[in-house]
């Protein structure tokens, strides 16, 4: 009889790391049996998708009141697949508000918790602690200043280094993918990434096509380039953006963003794993994020960092500009990348700063192959004791 795992993700970045997680673990043991939340890239590595982590995507405290029925029957689904297929262990990734509850009824079935990509409660909701403490038997950080942080709270907790340092390639050389958008050697390309969920693109669209437009009315000989990096799916962008997105020649591209922003002088991009991207590949950047205004009143009194963007968090410092809520503003943007455009020695000093982040995220061994051999430690030690 095989061994079984459930695996669970809720998002685009944790769909990509979840599944290369279980790449490993394959090659180690071809006989183990993923079920679980999956997204499109767990389901190709294997995973049987109890539940689709697309229909977990939703960003916000306000917005996602509307959506709480539809997830808590996901929820109710992949905990009735938990106790039908007792697996003998549970690897959880990101999605703490999903995550956290599934944790805790996981516990009282005595099915171990591996928890990949660390909620972030060290910038706020730190009264989630102690339901990690309670239900969390092992913890995989991606942030290097995260393990010191969960142990003062009692919580095991082992820095991995960041998946994406390992897994992040561009599919070509910047030389040869500029050819490839056809973009001169003297033409500056600006990536715009509005962000990966639907909501996000809905508040951060408007923006983006708005400084767009003032940033080609200052910015001339040669007028920049303009490609919005989409997620992949038809209709990414909504049919109410086409028409001004075309207007402005806005070349749209689903499901490039790595060779997009090694190709790009410079990344307008909403908060997120995005950013993380972007410093890998040396991509200088403005980054901004807008939520609900209900969410940002009632959460913003909760944030305990002072930094949004996880560059500037890690640097310790503020590396690249951001332009949070109210502060993002088609205006302030505008300037913002007009500023850097025009300023190549800038751009240079934010290399080396990102340079210097990347360092930071990278650890010895392969982050998946460490975690990897986590879960098979468990694992043995689960069967051992059955």
């Amino acid at each position: 009889m095989p061994h079984k795992i459930l695996i669970s993700a809720g998002e685009a970045s944790g769909d990509l790391y979840a599944a290369g997680l279980v790449e490993a673990l394959r090659l180690r043991n071809p006989g183990l049996e993923f079920f679980g939340c999956a997204g499109p890239r767990m389901q190709r590595a294997g995973v049987r998708a109890v539940v689709d982590a697309a229909s977990l995507s939703v960003v916000g405290l306000v917005e996602v009141i509307t959506h709480i029925p539809r997830i808590y029957g996901e929820y109710r689904k992949l905990l009735r697949a938990a106790k039908e297929e007792q697996p003998e262990i549970a690897i959880l990734t990101d999605s703490p508000d999903f995550h956290l509850r599934l944790a805790r009824r996981l516990k009282e079935l005595k099915i171990p918790v591996i928890y990949l990509v660390a909620p972030q409660v060290w910038a706020w909701r730190q009264g989630r602690l102690p339901l990690m403490q309670r239900t969390i038997d092992r913890l995989l950080c991606i942030f290097p200043f995260e393990p010191e942080f969960f142990a003062r709270h009692g919580i095991e907790a082992t820095y991995i280094g960041h998946p994406l340092t390992r897994l992040i390639q561009p599919s070509a050389s910047r030389a040869a993918l500029r050819q490839r958008y056809d973009i001169p050697n003297d033409t500056q390309l600006i990536a715009l990434l509005p962000g990966s969920r639907k909501g996000e693109i809905s508040r951060h669209l408007p923006v983006l096509i708005e400084t767009v437009r003032r940033i080609a009315a200052v910015v001339k000989n040669p007028a920049p380039r303009f490609v919005l990096a989409a997620p992949p799916g038809t209709g990414a962008i909504g049919s109410n953006f086409r028409e001004p997105v075309s207007g402005l020649s806005i070349q749209v591209l689903e499901g490039q963003t790595w060779d997009i922003l090694a190709s790009a002088d410079l990344a307008l991009a909403a908060s997120g794993t995005v950013t993380i991207e972007a410093t890998l590949l040396g991509t200088p950047m403005i980054t901004f994020y807008r939520v609900n205004k209900m969410s940002w009143w009632m959460g913003r009194h909760l944030v305990k960092v002072p930094f949004f963007s996880m560059v500037n968090l890690v640097a310790g410092k503020r590396v690249v500009p951001e332009l949070i809520q109210d502060n993002l503003t088609a205006e302030r943007l505008a300037e913002e990348a007009s500023s850097l455009l025009g300023d190549e020695a800038a751009r240079d000093r934010m290399r080396r700063e990102l340079g210097i982040v990347a360092q930071k995220l990278s650890a010895p061994q392969d982050p998946l192959e460490a975690a990897a051999c986590i879960v098979e430690k468990h694992l043995k030690e689960e069967l051992v004791h059955a």
